[in-house]
């Protein structure tokens, strides 16, 4: 018979197989993280980016740079309200601020804006027009429904459409289809921004 290992032999084995971090995987998971919680102070309004920033040595700032980046790219949504339009705006400001390719990440940061605010205008009718669309044909069906099961008369009963958990059901999957459109573009546009410096 052969000896039996314990679970702490086998996985000394195993950490033992991967061997040591190189000097670039110890930065990375020391400074991503600094990164990523400066991009969440910042986001909150309790700091600013670049102050923080030059406290880094340079070893350590881009490592930083690209935790804080990921996470106002993240963070980089469509406005459906006003909070998140202010969110946009301080995470836009501040991918610009940390960023060394300018011109690039400006125009990127430009076509998202122009996707948003296509969102907020002619995206806005579309939904309102589905959603005015959807609601008759509900009221449509129900109608019919309603006059079948009572033989015609549907005289004094009023059934509010939009309360309806299967009208709300379809609505939720209409909004998600037409949003999806935006956050198929959108979502390309952070890959860019993710690839630049």
């Amino acid at each position: 018979m052969g000896d039996i290992k314990s679970a702490r032999e086998i996985a000394m084995e195993k950490i033992n197989k991967i061997g040591e971090p190189t000097e670039t995987e110890r930065l990375e998971w020391k400074y991503l993280p600094e990164g990523e919680k400066l991009a969440a102070r910042y986001l909150k309004q309790e700091t600013q980016l670049q102050p923080e920033l030059a406290k880094f040595d340079k070893k350590a700032a881009p490592y930083v740079i690209r935790g804080a980046s990921s996470i106002l790219i993240k963070n980089t949504v469509l406005p459906k309200d006003d909070a998140a339009q202010k969110t946009n705006q301080l995470a836009m400001d501040g991918i610009k601020a940390i960023k060394t390719d300018k011109s690039k990440v400006q125009a990127i940061l430009d076509q998202m804006k122009q996707i948003f605010d296509h969102y907020k205008g002619m995206g806005e009718q579309q939904r309102q027009q589905a959603y005015s669309a959807l609601k008759a044909d509900f009221q449509t069906k129900v109608e019919q429904a309603l006059r079948q099961q009572l033989g015609g008369n549907t005289s004094g009963v009023h059934i509010d459409i939009e309360k309806q958990p299967q009208f709300q059901e379809e609505w939720r999957k209409i909004k998600v289809q037409l949003d999806s459109q935006y956050i198929q573009v959108l979502d390309e546009l952070k890959r860019q921004l993710e690839d630049t410096k």
